[in-house]
């Protein structure tokens, strides 16, 4: 086990960890669950043992950064999800848009393959060259305990989604 404690003032240092390579060139909204993609790791930052044992798990949760987003772009109030005036305004911390405060994304994917340095997965809703910034293995045991509630155009959002 390899572990570098933080120097002072890296507390905050978050540096991408790879990036997807593949899938689709464009932001689009639906249809996610069809595309497959690559994470490519970067040698540099994640030794070549650092993806051993995840071929075990039938998903991983990929944590990346929207990083096509214009900053100028970013909503750090409340606003109508895809702009869409018959869903209510809600705050953007209510909804899971990429043009967030720190235009971070998680998304629980399907784990394909694990192959040298890199990751075939899909249902990623990451588009080729975003930057990954960690990729966890998906635990059921950290999935919500209890009931789930969201409103109505929560779940009206997500038809076609996947």
């Amino acid at each position: 086990m390899q572990h570098t404690d933080p120097r002072p003032g890296d507390e905050l240092l978050v540096r991408p960890i790879g990036h997807v390579r593949g899938g689709r060139d464009v932001v689009e909204d639906d249809d996610w669950q069809s595309v497959t993609a690559r994470i490519e790791l970067d040698g540099g930052v994640v030794n070549p043992d650092a993806t051993d044992g995840l071929e075990s798990f039938s998903h991983v949760e990929v944590v990346y950064v929207f990083d096509r987003v214009d900053p100028g772009s970013v909503c750090t109030g409340a606003r109508h999800p895809r702009g869409r005036e018959d869903w209510p305004r809600v705050g953007i911390l209510a909804q899971r848009a990429k043009d967030r405060p720190n235009r971070i994304g998680v998304t629980v994917c399907d784990l394909v393959r694990v192959e040298d340095g890199a990751l075939v997965v899909a249902g990623l809703d990451a588009v080729d060259g975003t930057p990954v910034l960690d990729v966890k293995p998906y635990l059921t045991g950290f999935a919500p305990r209890g009931e789930v509630r969201e409103p109505a155009w929560a779940t009206e959002l997500m038809q076609g989604y996947w």
